[in-house]
């Protein structure tokens, strides 16, 4: 009786626990579906269906001229839903119907398989069901509109199954033009898995105005891991702004080719030239070249707002202080010792012995580091902060301003340093112990061309949104004048002198040349890290402005050579690529000065390449002579032809339906066709090519607008 009870009561007890359990669970699944419900449904709702960004397609960087030097190239990924109904539809008979001529254009198309392949690979997917294939990746614009017109595809996606997936692939036309200030685009996947890009130069400084404002797409779950767009979700991304710069491609690309020259030549390890106008501040070239390991060269680097030792160049800035505190006067006299003078236990050099008694001005035209470092002690040995604050008036302890990122900080010691050192003032009269961007000391010799006025240097004329100009930039003076107009005749008096007077370090440089130039030249040993100065590294610099007397740009180059290098004087590695420089300059611009071209140089006519047109016509036209051209239409309807150093190149013109279109250099039926099209009453005069219209290009666009184009 007793086992019976006990028995009974751990039956009982067992009972009780299953009924306590199961009433937990009913519990809890009430709990979940009532009170839960709603919280739950959107959980595993949203585990079938995301939103997903749309990148809005990025602004274009434009040239002066309106050359494109940075744009995006649309690029298509292709995915088939094999499960779409219209496919299915009847067993499948749409599908069995145009295969065959399907796999056979493809095979035609894209030529990396034959027709059986794709019609193998086409009946594999088919017959798996996949709802999310990717068929062709990375496929251009012209293979897509080729795709489009295809058996089966061109009957759209609820019927053929093929869905596209744009994406934009930065493109720089002029390859390494100006690659660095334009700016990088550099693809890199994120923690989270997601391809995003970096940039550099104004890809960089600009980025939030170039991007634009991402859209959104509803994608649906399909299958285990892999969603599909919903068709008509998507929210259409804001497309970003265009950017018009300053530089001009037949400057930068004379620029890059001189400093190449001059850098392969030398094994030099890198060098920057930069070209600005005088009376604007525009930077009109800014070329960076780095060797690389497999001793080619490439823009790596942006040298040009880079922070180093300046040397020689400098000394310009030293003559300034002096003569604007009226310490000395240029037929003063001055003993350089021999080349060799010792100062607080330290000996001043100079590059070879100029002898011992020579004036002030043949001491700066000879670059005596003695003769600076003799005047600057004896003037300002008691008061070097008198001397210092004549270098921040010109700005040197500041960034120089430019729109760009990334420039380093400039230094300009101060007695109260903890680097201060009793040689300090001397080592800085010649351009040691301070460290200024290539930029910055271009600032001060253009502020001396410029009549004292000192210009921000910029590299954005405008932004154009829908070809609508929205923000334009003007010149900008950040100082009125950097000294008195009694002391800035005689700093361009000394900067004359050094390319035409016989004891010049650029007199042989220049000797002969049609215009005349007024610069400085500067070698400075620099420092190699740990090794310090052992290894004989120089960097060559030329700094000046042309025509002296009726001064257009001014340039500085910036070159540093291989370590031990045979020729390393300024005047003979920097000084030939800004000679380059300002000879083929002088050329281009010969008919804008002609009292320094008495002879008169033609510049060649490049009216033949002032063509416009439908882009595949242009594009065919091209291909059918053979030509060798640059290509740039992108995705645009609508191109014109323009030269880049007499070398054709095709640019995509936008059209809006706002605006009045560009119709100059085109043939009269193509401005027919786009003009009346939008509905404008066209007047003809002449005949050939269009050269003038009545309407400027850009302007709101009325209905009904009478439009007059003349041809040529």
């Amino acid at each position: 009786m007793e086992v019976k009870r006990d028995i009974l009561w751990r039956v009982y007890l067992c009972f009780i626990g299953i009924v306590v359990f199961s009433v937990v669970i009913l519990g809890r699944a009430v709990y979940i579906q009532q009170v839960q419900g709603t919280y739950w449904l959107a959980q595993a709702k949203a585990q079938e269906q995301r939103f997903e960004e749309i990148d809005a397609e990025r602004g274009t960087i434009y040239s002066e001229d309106g050359s494109m030097l940075s744009t995006s190239i649309p690029f298509f990924n292709i995915y088939i839903d094999f499960m779409a109904e219209g496919l299915r539809e009847k067993d499948g008979k749409r599908f069995r119907n145009n295969v065959d001529s399907l796999s056979i254009a493809l095979a035609d198309q894209f030529k990396d398989k034959t027709a059986a392949e794709y019609r193998q690979l086409l009946q594999n997917g088919y017959r798996k069901k996949d709802r999310y294939f990717l068929f062709k990746r990375n496929i251009s614009f012209q293979q897509f509109k080729a795709l489009r017109s295809m058996p089966l595809v061109k009957q759209g996606r609820d019927k053929s199954g093929f869905i596209y997936e744009v994406k934009d692939k930065r493109l720089n036309p002029f390859g390494l033009l100006a690659n660095r200030t334009i700016g990088l685009s550099r693809e890199y996947v994120d923690s989270e898995g997601k391809i995003r890009n970096t940039n550099v130069g104004l890809e960089k400084t600009y980025d939030t105005i170039l991007k634009g404002a991402s859209g959104k797409r509803l994608m649906r779950k399909v299958a285990a891991g892999v969603f599909a767009p919903v068709d008509g979700s998507e929210i259409e991304p804001q497309n970003g702004k265009d950017i018009i710069t300053t530089i001009d491609v037949n400057i930068q690309d004379i620029a890059e080719n001189a400093l190449m020259k001059t850098l392969v030549a030398n094994e030099c390890e890198y060098g920057t030239a930069l070209v600005m106008e005088v009376k604007t501040g525009k930077i009109k070239a800014i070329a960076n070249l780095g060797r690389r390991s497999d001793g080619t060269y490439w823009e790596d680097m942006n040298y040009a707002i880079r922070a180093s030792e300046p040397g020689s160049t400098f000394k310009l800035a030293t003559m300034l202080a002096l003569l604007e505190d009226k310490m000395i006067n240029l037929n003063q006299h001055v003993n350089l010792e021999g080349g060799a003078w010792t100062v607080n236990g330290r000996t001043v050099y100079d590059s070879e012995n100029h002898g011992y008694d020579v004036t002030i001005k043949e001491a700066f035209e000879m670059s005596s580091n003695v003769g600076m470092a003799k005047m600057v002690m004896t003037h300002y040995s008691k008061k070097p902060t008198q001397f210092v604050d004549h270098l921040k008036r010109m700005r040197f302890h500041k960034y120089s301003g430019v729109d760009l990122l990334g420039e380093t900080t400039p230094i300009i010691k101060v007695p109260k340093d903890r680097t201060w050192s009793a040689t300090s003032l001397p080592w800085m009269s010649f351009g040691y112990e301070v460290l200024v961007s290539p930029l910055q000391t271009l600032m001060l010799y253009n502020a001396i061309a410029n009549d004292g006025k000192m210009m921000k240097p910029y590299l954005v004329n405008a932004i154009k949104e829908n070809g609508l100009v929205v923000k334009e930039n003007q010149p900008e003076v950040l100082e009125q004048a950097v000294c008195s107009p009694q002391t800035l005749t005689l700093l361009q008096e000394l900067l004359k002198g050094v390319c035409n007077d016989p004891h010049g370090t650029g007199f042989s440089l220049f000797k002969g040349a049609p215009y005349s130039v007024s610069g400085k030249t500067g070698t400075s040993l620099m420092a190699n890290g740990n090794r310090g100065y052992a290894d004989h590294i120089y960097q060559s610099s030329f700094a000046g402005y042309f025509p002296a007397d009726n001064p257009q740009y001014s340039c500085i180059v910036v070159v540093r050579n291989k370590p031990f290098a045979p020729v390393y004087y300024g005047a003979r590695i920097a000084g030939p690529v800004f000679k380059e420089l300002a000879d083929k300059l002088y050329a281009v611009n010969a008919d804008k000065d002609k009292k320094n071209n008495p002879n008169g140089v033609i510049k060649k006519d490049s009216s033949s390449y002032l063509y416009a047109g439908a882009s595949e016509d242009m594009q065919q036209v091209m291909k059918t002579l053979d030509w060798k051209y640059q290509d740039s239409v992108g995705t645009y309807e609508w191109t014109r032809m323009y030269a880049v150093n007499y070398s054709p190149v095709l640019d995509g013109q936008p059209v809006s339906k706002k605006m009045v279109p560009d119709v100059r250099g085109m043939g009269l039926k193509d401005a027919l066709y786009l003009l009346e099209n939008m509905q404008a009453k066209v007047v003809v005069r002449g005949r050939g090519k269009v050269k003038n219209q009545s309407v400027e290009p850009g302007t709101a666009f009325v209905k009904n607008q009478v439009i007059t184009i003349d041809l040529n």
